[in-house]
C-alpha cells in the first residue's frame, strides 16, 4: 500500500497571486505571493518564486560560510502557525541549509572515482589526495532540518498573539478574553514540540481516508546536481483536509555509485483538538543496495535509471537509522 504521506495524486496549487512590474521591493514581492489557508485556529501559509538571483545568494553564501546548491529558492516558504498562541513552524531553505556540517568533521562523502583520481594526482604531487575531492564542507548539503519552530506563548485571555510571519499578524483573529477564575495568571509560555512519551504516532489509517482537500502546495527549497555525480533536493509540501492535515518535507540525496539518503519531516495537525505530532525519519543505504534491489523487484537497466529518481520509490526500499516522534498540544 503506498504511503498517504507521500502521495503523487494532488490539486491544482493555489496562484500566487497579483503581481505587478513595480513591485521591486523584496518585501512587497513576498507579501504579494503569499498565500494564507486557515483552517480552525491554523494558517497555513506558503510562498514560491523563482530562483534566488546573485545577490540574495552571495548574501546567504556569506551569512552561512558555506557555497549554497546551484539552485537555490531563498524566498521560499512553508509555513503552520497556531493563532491563539503564536506557535508556528517554518521551513525556509536558509534554515535547512544552516544544519549542513561545515567543518568537514562528520565523515565527507567521496565521489565514485575519487581513489583513482586521487592516485592519478598523486603521481604528480606528492600532497595530492581526497582533500582536493572533497570540498571543506558536507558538498551533499545533507541536513537535519525539521523546520524552524516558534514556541507558543500567551494563554486564553491573551488578545495579542504575533508570529515570526510579518504577513500573517494582521489575519490572526484573538481569542475571545475568558472571565473563568481558574484561568487567571495562567501563563503558556514555551509551547513546543517535545519528545514523546505515551506512544503518540501520526495516524495513518485518518490520511488513507479520500478527504477532500481544501489547500495544497509544494516548494522546492533548494537543489543540486552534486558536480554531476547525482542530486540532492530538499521539498516541502502540504495538504490540508476539513479535520486534519499533514506536512512532509522531504531530503532526497543520491550520490551516484556511493550512497542514497532519504530524510523525512512529518508533520501532522488534528485540527479538532489543536495537537501537532512532527515524526522525523532518516534512512539511508548504499548505492549498490539499493540498485541490487530494484533488480530483484524485476526492473531492468533503464527502469532502474528512471526509479533511482524517484524519491517515493526510493524511501521504500532504505533502513531506517533514525526515528524520532515529538508532540505537542495546543488547544487551550
Amino acid at each position: 500500500m503506498n504511503d498517504p504521506s507521500s502521495s503523487s495524486l494532488h490539486p491544482p496549487s493555489p496562484p500566487p497571486g497579483n503581481i505587478t512590474p513595480e513591485m521591486d521591493d523584496a518585501q512587497t514581492l513576498a507579501e504579494a505571493t503569499t498565500v494564507v489557508h486557515r483552517q480552525g485556529r491554523f494558517l497555513i501559509s506558503s510562498r514560491k518564486l523563482p530562483i534566488s538571483k546573485s545577490g540574495p545568494i552571495d548574501a546567504m553564501s556569506c551569512r552561512l560560510g558555506i557555497p549554497v546548491p546551484e539552485m537555490i529558492f531563498g524566498d521560499n516558504l512553508i509555513s503552520i502557525t497556531h493563532a491563539p498562541t503564536g506557535w508556528s513552524l517554518s521551513f525556509t531553505a536558509e534554515e535547512a541549509l544552516d544544519l549542513v556540517d561545515k567543518t568537514g568533521e562528520k565523515g565527507l562523502l567521496r565521489v565514485a572515482y575519487a581513489n583513482s583520481w586521487s592516485s592519478s594526482r598523486e603521481k604528480a604531487s606528492a600532497t595530492a589526495g581526497i582533500s582536493e575531492v572533497v570540498k571543506p564542507y558536507d558538498w551533499s548539503y545533507t541536513t537535519s532540518y525539521r523546520g524552524t519552530e516558534t514556541p507558543g506563548s500567551g494563554s486564553s485571555k491573551t488578545q495579542t498573539s504575533q508570529t515570526t510571519n510579518p504577513y500573517l499578524n494582521a489575519q490572526i483573529n484573538q481569542p475571545t478574553p475568558t472571565s473563568n477564575s481558574d484561568e487567571e495568571g495562567r501563563d503558556d509560555s514555551g509551547l513546543r514540540l517535545a519528545a514523546s512519551t505515551d506512544q503518540v504516532q501520526i495516524p495513518l489509517e485518518l490520511l488513507r481516508r479520500r478527504d477532500p482537500i481544501l489547500f495544497f502546495d509544494e516548494v522546492t527549497l533548494y537543489e543540486s546536481e552534486l558536480d554531476d555525480n547525482g542530486i540532492s533536493v530538499l521539498s516541502v509540501k502540504v495538504r490540508v483536509m476539513e479535520q486534519r492535515m499533514l506536512l512532509l518535507c522531504r531530503q532526497y540525496m543520491r550520490l551516484d555509485d556511493v550512497l542514497v539518503r532519504v530524510r523525512d519531516t512529518r508533520v501532522y495537525v488534528d485540527f479538532q483538538t489543536d495537537t501537532v505530532i512532527r515524526e522525523y525519519t532518516s534512512k539511508e543505504d548504499s548505492f549498490q543496495n539499493v540498485k541490487r534491489a530494484l533488480l530483484m523487484s524485476g526492473l531492468r537497466e533503464d527502469a532502474i535509471t528512471v526509479a533511482m529518481r524517484d524519491a517515493n520509490q526510493i524511501a521504500q526500499l532504505l533502513p531506517t537509522v533514525e526515528n524520532v516522534v515529538e508532540s505537542v498540544s495546543l488547544k487551550r
